[in-house]
């Protein structure tokens, strides 16, 4: 059941009927046409801009639109009012009986209440994390893998048949240089004095590591030069890596259905396939660029490259996908691993980056956009830098990775469920800032807090229920006769959960589910302040002196867990059952 569907509908009917009868002329698109909460509560309860955006091209003026479409919804007997106001917006009012009946839908529907088919089962690809596998994921990847992991889930609950993924960046020089940490700490192993210079990792998670790989050769890469040993330690340090990687990310619950390796794409000739399905286009061709807009550095010099055509696409230059020694270039290997994503038939892709990727933006959407001919769109989603403060302090570095924070650091200082709902209390485009004290207050203005609590509050009622033998279950409360539900603190709270499969539908079809974190402080919100008035109003409590009265009131109170409960699932945070 999505009511705001359904009163849209309904505007859409009243419209139709309205060119049948000729109030409106033929040939209108409804497209635009919505039906939202108002901006102002005390307006109504739904406001429609069908008028609005009617009058230019049906050529008429905004307040005659409305109100011969007022007196047609006028007659739809879930609709009390209709009231047209200012230049011609249409404010709604609904019979009360409408939040009865979208609690008991609730209760009917259990967590399938807000889910949508919205998707149609068209297949998503998001891919996220995917960090260079050199050590173990730091506060920043914690970003980004709780915002993908959460959209992913958002996604899902919208009708999309959706495929988490993680990118190997195991091709470039960066895992050499992991090798040759190793490498040093191999040689600690046997006892050998080193120094972490040119670009090497110091970090302690490296100690084991080169301890296995004495374990498995013995001494005999001691003193051996390069070409001896840099495959097989990076091979093998690759792997630790990425066993670290998937240690570090099920601590906050992510699992990814596929990990794609890039090196898998060297010497294999998918980069090259890739690339002559750009210069089978006329995408490819040899140029010299232009020099950088603004200060032009030193060493620059203007010289043959091969480039991709990517201004075709939207980019603001065409970018070069190989190297003056013939090499491929950076660009080249993520063009076809992009170019294998479509070939494997998805209908849309999605890259979550960090803020350091805003300038690969433009050229992968116009390698993707030339790659599929315009067919599969790519949306990329950048995180932006967290900082983390502790007792009023910028959090210090940690040992363990020697020169950043880790997502094992913060999970351990607070746990998965409040990294990952702080993590979505921000839109992933705006920094965030993670206090880990107040992260763990217990007040209104902990978002994490206040949300978990309002579940917590109704599972109190129902143990309260239970032990004055109340029937609570589901059906029992869907049954309840809900026509006392009258009081304004109450309806809020009831209209607060209509929107939610609203919300859902609009978060997953912006791709932000921080929308979801923002819903769910505002519906604790509601259920608070409800639950507050029962100190005043011993009529509203939960529990009354009858199991009738009592289920009446206990119904409003499931029917809100069972929406946070489905929100929080979408976030990857589990519901309490009490606060401690």
């Amino acid at each position: 059941m999505n009511l705001f569907a359904d009163i849209r509908a309904t505007v859409l009917d009243a419209l139709a009927a309205m060119q049948q009868a000729g109030d409106l002329p033929e040939g209108l698109d409804f497209a635009n046409v919505a039906v939202e909460p108002p901006r102002d509560a005390g307006h109504g309860d739904m406001a429609t801009n069908a008028a609005m955006v009617l009058a230019k091209p049906a050529r008429m003026k905004p307040r005659d639109i409305a109100d011969a479409l007022a007196t047609r919804l006028a007659e739809d007997p879930r609709i009390t009012s209709a009231e047209v106001a200012g230049p011609g917006f249409l404010n709604l009012r609904l019979d009360p009986a409408v939040w009865a009946q979208v609690v008991q839908t609730i209760l009917t529907d259990g967590q399938a209440y807000g889910r949508s088919d919205m998707g149609q089962g068209l297949k998503v690809n998001v891919e996220y994390v995917s960090a260079n596998p050199t050590g173990p994921l730091h506060v920043g990847h914690t970003r980004g893998a709780v915002f993908g992991d959460a959209l992913a889930s958002l996604l899902d609950y919208a009708g999309y048949d959706v495929t988490r993924e993680y990118y190997i960046n195991d091709g470039g020089a960066q895992v050499d240089v992991l090798a040759r940490s190793v490498y040093l700490r191999y040689l600690e192993a046997h006892g050998r004095e080193v120094e972490f210079e040119g670009g090497t990792y110091p970090g302690d998670y490296l100690i084991e590591v080169g301890e296995a790989l004495k374990s498995k050769v013995g001494d005999a890469y001691v003193d051996q030069p390069e070409e001896v040993w840099l495959d097989d330690v990076r091979e093998m340090a690759t792997e630790a890596m990425m066993e670290l990687i998937r240690v570090d990310l099920g601590l906050l619950g992510v699992q990814m259905d596929k990990f794609f390796s890039e090196k898998s794409l060297y010497g294999t000739g998918r980069i090259e396939a890739a690339i002559d399905s750009l210069r089978d286009k006329g995408l490819i061709y040899r140029g010299v660029l232009e020099p950088p807009k603004g200060k032009v550095p030193e060493d620059w010099e203007p010289r043959e490259q091969t480039l991709f055509k990517s201004t075709e696409h939207g980019d603001d230059v065409d970018r070069p996908i190989m190297k003056s020694d013939d090499s491929w270039t950076y660009f080249a290997p993520d063009i076809a691993y992009h170019y294998d994503k479509i070939t494997r038939g998805y209908d849309l892709l999605i890259d979550v980056f960090g803020a350091d990727h805003g300038g690969y933006v433009k050229r992968m959407k116009a390698a993707v956009s030339a790659l599929s001919d315009g067919r599969v769109p790519v949306d990329i989603k950048l995180c932006q830098l967290v900082k983390l403060f502790k007792d009023g302090e910028p959090f210090k570095m940690s040992k363990r990775a020697g020169t950043f924070i880790t997502l094992r650091d913060v999970v351990d200082e607070v746990g998965p469920d409040v990294t990952r709902f702080v993590m979505l209390t921000r839109k992933n485009d705006a920094p965030l800032d993670f206090d880990f004290d107040k992260v763990l207050e217990q007040s209104r203005e902990n978002p994490v807090f206040y949300v978990q609590y309002a579940h917590a509050r109704v599972s109190s009622v129902l143990r309260k229920a239970t032990e004055a033998g109340i029937a609570h279950d589901d059906a029992t409360l869907a049954a309840a006769d809900l026509s006392g539900m009258t009081d304004e603190a109450e309806q809020a709270v009831a209209k607060k959960l209509t929107e939610w499969p609203r919300l859902v539908e609009i978060a997953a079809r912006t791709n932000e589910p921080h929308r979801v974190a923002f819903y769910l402080y505002e519906l604790a919100s509601d259920f608070h302040s409800l639950w507050n008035r029962g100190n005043d109003k011993p009529e509203l409590r939960f529990v009354q002196d009858s199991a009738e009265a009592s289920q009446s009131k206990l119904a409003l109170a499931r029917a809100t867990a069972v929406v946070i409960s489905a929100g929080l699932a979408i976030l990857g945070v589990t519901p309490v059952e009490e606060m401690r």
